[in-house]
């Protein structure tokens, strides 16, 4: 095994060793592995992307855990970029202070902070004191110097000491779209505890297995996510390092997330209609049943061989198909349904960090919109499923001169 992997033998949640493989996706690079063009002609290292069930606490994961720091010390995703996601982070922000009360000068520590979108949302809306912890130490430094204070470095147990002994402790703790990306989530958890006020609340978003399941959105696996987590297993798991959950939401992004609000156990607040709601649902998905993976996996294998049915079919009638958006979902799909450049001739981003490399793997292309003005191609395939709408608004006049969009996921269809 390359020394970049490592293979864990136990549940993340519960340390069960009952583990059972239910979905083996094709191996690849780490998604966010884009490389520049001097480095287009190697190949790259790929890395199993198994799924295994938990038949104890049915928390569903990957086991083979690459190093983080060849995923995160460099990242090119960024929260800032997407209009969507900006909006959303600011009536995140109203929310928790909803929950959490009057943050007026309070202390409010993001893990895994990024470019700081949040943070800025709680620093001009609720007026409260902020701090960013995240690995990326290019992100961190652009953050920091657009006065958004962030520490380059992974969050434990001995940073949210550190903090406390200089801050104080936190009102809010928040981690969004983090806490799947975490092998050692008791560690992280242990320093929310060290971290966090007595009537204090952490707060996460994590994409939420039962949309996962129930729209197949399988790209969303990818090595970053170690964790696919429901509130059936996320509950059990809180309370042995001193939480309780006290609500869950669906939420929107990412095509369905789950958010979830959790208190020191016995603290204040009462538990709300929302975690049974979600736990209802859960149970009648099945997500507590093996056999449901399984038509996971068909349904999977279902909606690859439609997709290269739609696209090789274009390309037989000499049609041109590019992408749209290289989030990390689209490593996994276009592994998986085996879209290289064969198929795709570029994709379009408008992250500048991505544009001018290419991806991870195929080794596809990366460049800008501008490319729609001079030499638009037939057919945009949407890889960045989730903003389908607002890109496609965004570009009526790709389709007004006769290009037309395909939408992959969670229903194949043609625009």
């Amino acid at each position: 095994m390359s020394a970049a992997v490592s293979k864990r033998s136990t549940c993340r949640l519960c340390e069960s060793e009952r583990l059972r493989l239910v979905l083996s996706l094709a191996p690849t690079p780490p998604a966010n592995a884009f490389v520049g063009a001097a480095e287009r002609g190697s190949a790259q290292e790929v890395f199993p992307l198994d799924l295994y069930f938990c038949e104890d606490c049915t928390h569903v994961q990957l086991l083979d855990v690459v190093d983080p720091s060849v995923l995160f010390e460099h990242y090119v995703y960024v929260s800032g970029t997407s209009p969507a996601f900006v909006r959303h982070f600011k009536s995140y922000a109203a929310y928790v202070a909803a929950v959490a009360g009057p943050l007026d000068n309070a202390l409010v520590v993001d893990i895994g902070s990024n470019d700081g979108t949040l943070l800025r949302a709680f620093r001009d809306d609720q007026n409260a004191r902020i701090l960013g912890i995240d690995p990326a130490r290019n992100l961190a430094e652009a953050a920091t110097a657009a006065g958004i204070e962030t520490l380059a470095e992974f969050f434990t147990p001995a940073v949210a000491r550190r903090i406390v002994g200089e801050r104080g402790t936190a009102a809010v703790v928040t981690a969004n779209n983090v806490f799947a990306h975490i092998d050692d989530l008791g560690g992280v958890v242990d320093g929310v505890d060290a971290l966090l006020a007595p009537d204090g609340v952490f707060v996460f978003e994590v994409s939420y297995l039962l949309d996962v399941v129930e729209q197949v959105l399988f790209d969303t696996i990818y090595h970053e996510h170690l964790a696919y987590h429901s509130v059936r297993a996320l509950i059990p798991f809180l309370a042995r390092h001193g939480l309780e959950v006290i609500e869950a939401q669906r939420v929107a992004t990412h095509g369905g997330s789950l958010r979830v609000i959790a208190q020191r156990a016995g603290a204040k607040r009462s538990r709300g209609t929302s975690v049974d709601a979600l736990l209802a649902l859960e149970e009648a998905a099945g997500l507590h049943l093996v056999e449901t993976f399984d038509r996971f996996a068909r349904r999977i294998a279902d909606l690859g061989a439609e997709l290269k049915d739609l696209l090789h079919g274009l390309k037989q009638d000499g049609k041109s198909i590019a992408g749209f958006g290289a989030p990390a979902k689209a490593t996994t799909l276009m592994y998986q349904f085996a879209l290289d450049a064969g198929v795709i001739d570029y994709i379009i981003d408008d992250n500048p960090l991505k544009q001018g490399t290419f991806t991870p793997g195929m080794h596809i292309p990366v460049v800008s919109s501008d490319v729609l003005k001079t030499s638009a191609p037939d057919y945009l395939l949407i890889l960045a499923w989730n903003f389908a709408d607002p890109i496609i608004e965004k570009n009526r006049a790709f389709q007004d001169g006769g290009g037309q969009f395909i939408v992959p996921v969670p229903k194949l269809r043609v625009v």
